[in-house]
């Protein structure tokens, strides 16, 4: 009878230990945002961007767009978007695989084309911004140019990289 008594109590503070512990879970991405994710947001999964019909990863740092009928993922847009994610709107969405229900994001957002972004990260007073990315530093001559927009401070938008390739190479070989 001890047995089954103290089975059931260690079964029960076992459940209740688990129920406590999923209480008091919370993530938090602060820092994984970019500097152009609007403020107000303790956690973000991913951003919908109506005027290119696109998606940003933030956990991932990807853009997710379509290309030839198919979903990409690509640490930057196409230069054809022309797009400044500091100046356009962002929807936050916090559901797995979103684009997977693109027709209701372009149909429900469809409005939104076109407004000017609230408030970024980059430009925001409060101080769970102050330094909630800290750029990566990369070697003179290489690294990522522009592709992941808005992560390290002061990327302008023109989508130019650092583009050292001119041409002066030394041409020995046969033609």
């Amino acid at each position: 009878m001890k047995k089954i008594i103290l089975a059931a109590a260690l079964l029960f503070g076992s459940a209740a230990y688990q129920q406590a512990n999923a209480q008091i879970s919370l993530n938090v991405n602060i820092g994984s945002q970019p500097d152009w994710g609007p403020v107000g947001y303790d956690h973000v999964d991913y951003y919908y961007m109506p005027d290119v019909d696109a998606y940003y990863d933030v956990p991932n740092h990807q853009y997710i767009y379509q290309s030839n009928n198919a979903w990409v993922r690509r640490g930057y847009l196409p230069a054809s978007y022309n797009f400044n994610p500091y100046n356009n709107y962002k929807v936050v969405v916090n559901e797995p695989r979103p684009w997977t229900r693109a027709t209701v994001y372009r149909t429900k957002y469809a409005s939104y084309k076109g407004k000017p972004s609230t408030i970024v990260i980059r430009d925001s007073k409060d101080t769970k911004y102050k330094e909630h990315w800290k750029p990566v530093k990369v070697k003179k001559g290489g690294g990522p140019g522009n592709s992941d927009f808005g992560h390290g401070g002061k990327e302008n938008g023109n989508g130019k990289g650092n583009g050292k390739g001119n041409g002066n190479g030394k041409g020995h070989g046969k033609h």
